[in-house]
This record gives structure tokens, sequence and C-alpha cells, in this order.
């Protein structure tokens, strides 16, 4: 079946989506952009993407190209055209196209893409056997709390994470403080049991996944707490993690060199996987069932 995108208003064959040369994402990364997870056939944590859309397009003064329910519904085509009833689909919001220049043009429609592709979905508590992150200097723009298609030190890190044999990097900040991962947020479980994750600081993008365990840790009466954490901490923690809208839930047991703890995935970080599964299989989720 060929797949379809949606580029500025018409559903086109994807091997034939293309914008003009002058969009301003293609030429300045003057856009934001959000990945959500579809489960059989619904949205997961699709209201919460849609806020988190909402506000990196007020930071960065973009309007909407629609209304957010004409969004939706756009969202809701993509994936029935496509028949995508497990996997992602991404869309992409940019200040239009304009002569290159930085300042903003004066007048310029806001551009929409959008795709959805197939993803086999893999229960998060079968791969628990977990990852191991490698530690880099966060080299990232001073607004990393704005979803921006600006990427390319991400690009970097997880590319150097690659060539490690590593599944992520974690960024360390100039107090040696760990932020985010290149793709997904850090977590550690202390020796006193407490789930800790950096708090929302503009350091860090404030990931709907990460919402959704920390309402999940909440619910369940878990101890965490909100702050940032050290290199030294992460590595002589109990337990660790990464959340995101493609990993999920996913232990970490390596920290550059050293294993974490015993090197396996701990009991509270399997509790909260087997939480977050629970919450994807709800049929809450939004969009086209």
């Amino acid at each position: 079946m060929t797949r379809i995108a949606y580029v500025n208003g018409r559903y086109v064959p994807h091997r034939e989506a293309a914008v003009h040369i002058e969009d301003r994402g293609y030429q300045f990364s003057d856009g934001v952009y959000e990945v959500i997870y579809l489960h059989h056939g619904r949205f997961v944590d699709g209201e919460g993407h849609l806020a988190r859309l909402a506000r990196s397009l007020a930071e960065l003064k973009i309007a909407w190209p629609m209304s957010r329910r004409a969004l939706a519904m756009v969202m809701d085509e993509v994936v029935r055209r496509n028949r995508v009833r497990d996997g992602i689909l991404y869309l992409q919001i940019t200040r239009g196209v304009a002569p290159r220049n930085h300042a903003f043009p004066k007048a310029s429609d806001s551009a929409l893409v959008m795709t959805t592709r197939h993803l086999k979905f893999v229960d998060p508590t079968v791969a628990s056997q977990g990852v191991s992150v490698i530690t880099i200097k966060d080299i990232r723009w001073k607004r990393p709390d704005i979803k921006s298609v600006s990427l390319l030190p991400n690009v970097l890190g997880k590319q150097q994470a690659e060539e490690a044999g590593a599944y992520e990097a974690w960024m360390i900040d100039d107090k040696g403080r760990v932020t985010e991962g290149t793709l997904s947020n850090a977590w550690i479980v202390t020796g006193k049991g407490e789930v800790v994750t950096r708090n929302v600081d503009g350091a860090i993008l404030n990931g709907i996944t990460r919402l959704a365990v920390l309402e999940l840790a909440r619910s369940e009466g878990l101890r965490f707490v909100e702050r940032p954490f050290s290199v030294k901490e992460a590595k002589s923690a109990r337990e660790a993690f990464a959340t995101g809208t493609s990993c999920f839930v996913k232990p970490v047991i390596r920290i550059d060199d050293k294993p974490v703890a015993d090197g396996r995935a701990g009991p509270l970080t399997r509790k909260l996987m087997q939480y977050y599964a629970d919450h994807i299989k709800q049929p809450a989720g939004m969009g086209a069932a």
C-alpha cells in the first residue's frame, strides 16, 4: 500500500511529499514538531502532545496552521489513509515560506506536514534486559524546553552513542549534572528508593512520557522528586532508566564503563515499566479507533 503524507492542505504519496526550498524550517530550523505513539489506532497521551505543541508554537510566536480541532481531524485522516494501528505519527509546523531573511516575515502562512508509519508494538515489559548510555557535554542552545526541529546536537550525541555501542547519550551541564538524553528523559533510583528525574528548569524538554510516569508514580504511592542529579550520583544509583515516546520506560544498566548496581533492571524500574505498559493499553487515548 502506498504511504500517504499530508503537506500543506494536500494528501500526497509519501515519495512525492516535498516543501518549498525557502520554507523557514528548512533554512532556519524555524519550526516545531511532535511525535505521537499510536496503540491500536489510538494516540497515547495525545492531548498532552497537543498541549506541548501549543506551548512550543507560542514560545516561537508561530501561528497555528489551522484550529486545534481541525488539526486533530487531519491527524486522524492521515492515520486512516495509511491504515496504521500501531506506530507513530510525526507532525511538523514551521513559520512557512518566505524570502530568506533572519527576521520574521511580515506575512506568511504556517506550514504543516504530517507522516505516519507502522511500528510493531513490543510490550515494554518484554524488552527488560536494559541498555547502556554514555555521558557527553550538553552543547544545545539554551531553550531545549521548546520542541524545536533544531536537533543537530542531539543527532551528534546519538551518533556518538551509536559509535560507542550504546543506546543513548545522557547530556551533562557545566555543573556536572545530567540534563537529559538525546531522545529521552533521564531517571535514577537512589539508595533510599527515591525515584529522581530532573525538574523542568529550562534545561530539559518536558517529556510527555516523563509526565505520564510521574503521574503513575504519584498514583501508585512511589516516592519521587524532581531535581538535578550528578553523573557521580547516577553511576552510584540503585537503578537508572530512560523514558520517551519511542522507548517507553527503558532500563539503563550501564553508564559509560560502569554497571548500574548489579547491571540488571531493578525492581522499581520493572514496576514502572508494567505501570506504563498498562497505561498504553488503556482505551482512553485520543483519536481514531
